[in-house]
């Protein structure tokens, strides 16, 4: 579709399983917004995208094409933006290097990925790369706050049908572990930029021997943004990992929960910290050899193993290093992939909630359920998870059909504390100082560090400080009870304080002021009560609540409304906090069953159409929205969501039922007479064609099916596989 000036609504098209189910459900959006001249076009903002978008000098004219992140990062700074954001890939390097391989094969002839620059153009090209990896997308369209919370139906749906609970005791030996100093925590320095000392700064490192080098130039600070600082020693680091290791009680699995996909700095160097000690007797004997073999601890035990897959006494020492130390907590105990094979599976936020919702038990490389010890080196945050544990073996499992809902305002706007997603984390090159440097030359902040360390720097300015707070404000007052989760014990927390206090003295609201842990137990208590409760917090916390609570309440985070309120009156709405869900797209191309569940792309699109009614005066909208939420309900209630088996409800036929729901509630309203003449006969063939259009949708699954890439698939190949119903494409068009 050609793209206008103003487009009404901007689908986004993404990665894996979020995006198969597009090629689903995006023709019937288009199809239904239509009959109103409601334009919905797409802009790519797929990890493939974002690579051949950063080459258009290695490409040919008809392979080149347009960069639409960036696009989008203007758009949302405008009132117009009605942006409806489905969860994208945060790239991994091993998932960067695996795409770009996929696309040269598909006669794409993009560099290689540059392990270690040496040449001004491969440095050049590193640079490229390096800007698609992690969460690289989120900080370019978040220009506002997050305002994430179940929708009504949702819940109560959750409530009327309960998930599993595992069951939790006292006597669990589950449990988080932590350093117990020189972590992030304990070393973080902060301040707010005053009006003299605004302007730009720097970041230094001077070696032992005085020689200074410039780490990051061409920052600018704006008066009342909080800088912070702050590093990890790797050596605490490595003793911690050393005594968690040789603490192990008998039939407990070790782990570490990290995010190595959003810290893709600083995590997937804790990772390769956690992977070499694991490792340190094999590497003992054959460190010299693998190194020479190009292997990094940061790529984990997968990337070994694939390294020396033709040494079988590398494999056997391997496999024998492995069985000398403590069982490892499993990814995927049926395919034998750990806690230590990749990074990218090691997402602290899905980890640690399924640990949580299952009782404490995570799976062992023998297939059998175990308790867990669960590695946290950081103490920011690691506190969250440990008190929800000693909460829930102090009173037993969380109760789904009586507890409260909780939601989440969450500070993210202008990369408010994007810890390890820019360009501002680095590891210690040598033993010496690393300093924060204003354009005056006054020294802002400052840490001695030891090399390999890993420093890191992030920022929050003001204006979206002073938003997140109203919006916090108003969500409290909507829900009645919540508190902003402020540590006065952590430099950055005690700078924002000091923001929070005097506004909520103007306000006229007591909102109470916790530090995470604190607000973990009184969290839990309001819904353990049940009664709803936000939750006020930075931008990590976000990310990891939008998780944990609505795994314990719902089953899944894929079924929350995310609202972005942009701060220049546009409205950004994601899908869900559901991740792209690689497994569920190897068992569509393996037995063409796509599990994933679209509820969180019915939920926001449902808002984006309330929005357009708002911001443009489209009445026709309104009466969508509306539509949308009934039929989003049926969906729920008649049991037409996606199932985990062959034969099954899958993807395809829940957007069948959303379609055919949709069309009946439109069809049925008096608010529009032409929408309801429109979509009458639309109902009426929907309903006829029921059995057929079910047995065509249906008809070949179990089988493996072609999609023509994964990261970069074939466009006809996809639709062919995601729309298999000639009957449904011919009412829907």
């Amino acid at each position: 579709m050609a793209k206008t000036e103003t487009p009404d609504i901007i689908y986004t098209i993404v990665d894996e399983a979020p995006e198969l189910a597009s090629a689903s459900l995006l023709p019937i959006i288009r199809s239904f917004a239509g009959a109103a001249d409601i334009n919905v076009e797409t802009r790519n903002i797929s990890v493939a995208a974002r690579i051949l978008s950063a080459f258009p000098d290695f490409l040919t004219e008809a392979q080149r094409i347009s960069d639409d992140l960036a696009e989008l990062g203007q758009l949302v700074k405008t009132p117009e933006a009605n942006v409806i954001k489905l969860p994208n890939i945060s790239a991994s390097v091993p998932q960067l290097v695996a795409a770009i391989k996929e696309l040269q094969g598909q006669g794409y002839a993009l560099p290689d990925y540059p392990e270690d620059p040496q040449s001004d153009a491969e440095k050049d090209v590193r640079k490229r790369y390096d800007a698609i990896k992690g969460s690289a997308v989120n900080p370019v369209l978040r220009e506002g706050n997050s305002d994430r919370r179940a929708a009504k139906a949702v819940k109560e749906y959750a409530k009327a049908n309960p998930h599993s609970m595992g069951d939790w005791t006292a006597q669990s030996k589950t449990h988080v572990a932590s350093m117990s100093g020189n972590d992030f925590y304990a070393n973080e320095t902060s301040a707010t930029i005053t009006a003299a000392q605004a302007g730009g700064a720097k970041i230094t490192f001077t070696g032992a021997d005085g020689t200074e080098s410039v780490l990051k130039d061409g920052l600018s600070y704006d008066e009342g943004t909080v800088v912070d600082a702050t590093f990890m020693s790797t050596a605490a680091l490595r003793d911690f990992i050393k005594a968690e290791i040789a603490s192990m009680e008998p039939g407990v699995l070790f782990s570490v929960h990290l995010k190595a996909t959003m810290m893709k700095v600083s995590d997937p160097i804790i990772f390769g910290h956690f992977v070499s000690v694991y490792l340190e007797d094999f590497l003992a004997k054959h460190g010299a050899a693998v190194e020479a073999l190009g292997w990094n601890p940061n790529s984990g035990i997968g990337d070994l193993d694939a390294r020396i897959a033709d040494n079988a006494e590398m494999k056997a020492d391997l496999a024998a290093a492995l069985a000398g130390k403590p069982p490892l907590y499993m990814v995927n105990s049926d395919t034998g992939i750990t806690n230590l094979h990749v990074s990218s599976d090691v997402i602290i936020d899905a980890s640690m909630p399924a640990v949580i919702r299952a009782g404490g038990i995570g799976w062992g490389p023998d297939g059998k359920a175990a308790d867990t010890k669960c590695c946290i080196p950081d103490n920011c945050y690691a506190g969250v998870y440990d008190e929800t544990i000693n909460y829930f073996k102090e009173n037993g499992k969380l109760d789904v059909t009586t507890c409260g809902a909780v939601s989440n305002v969450g500070l993210m706007a202008q990369k408010a504390e994007e810890y390890g997603s820019h360009p501002t984390t680095f590891e210690a090159p040598a033993k010496g100082t690393i300093r924060v440097v204003l354009a005056s030359g006054e020294v802002l902040h400052s840490h001695e560090v030891e090399a390999g360390d890993i420093w890191r720097s992030a920022t929050a300015k003001k204006a979206p400080i002073l938003d997140w707070i109203k919006l916090g404000i108003e969500r409290t007052k909507a829900t009645g009870k919540a508190a902003f989760w402020l540590d006065a014990n952590r430099a950055h927390d005690a700078q924002m304080i000091q923001y929070v206090t005097p506004a909520l003295k103007e306000a006229g609201i007591d909102i109470p002021i916790m530090a995470p842990r604190e607000a973990t137990r009184f969290t839990l208590e309001v819904m353990t009560k049940g009664e709803d409760c936000v939750t006020i917090t930075g931008n990590v916390l976000r990310d990891y609540l939008t998780d944990l609570f609505p795994i314990l309440e719902l089953g899944t985070s894929a079924k929350m409304l995310s609202i972005v309120k942009l701060m220049n009156g546009g409205g950004l709405f994601e899908t869900g906090a559901g991740g792209s869900a690689p497994k569920h797209v190897q068992q569509l191309m393996e037995q063409n069953h796509l599990r994933w569940d679209s509820l969180g792309e019915f939920c926001a699109l449902g808002e984006s159409f309330n929005f357009l009614a708002q911001a443009k005066g489209k009445k026709a909208a309104a009466v969508f929205g509306a539509a949308i939420e009934e039929a989003t309900q049926k969906v729920l209630m008649n049991g037409n969501s996606p199932e985990r088996k062959v034969g099954q409800n899958d993807n395809r036929t829940s957007h069948y039922w959303f379609a055919r729901y949709w069309a009946e509630s439109l069809a049925a309203q008096g608010e529009d007479a032409a929408l309801a003449a429109h979509f009458g006969p639309i109902a009426e063939a929907l309903a006829a064609g029921e059995s057929k259009i079910l047995a065509e949708l249906q008809g070949a699954e179990g089988n493996a099916v072609d999609l023509g890439g994964y990261y970069h698939g074939d466009a006809d190949k996809t639709a062919k596989v995601m729309r298999p119903s000639a009957t449904l494409n011919a009412i829907i068009g």
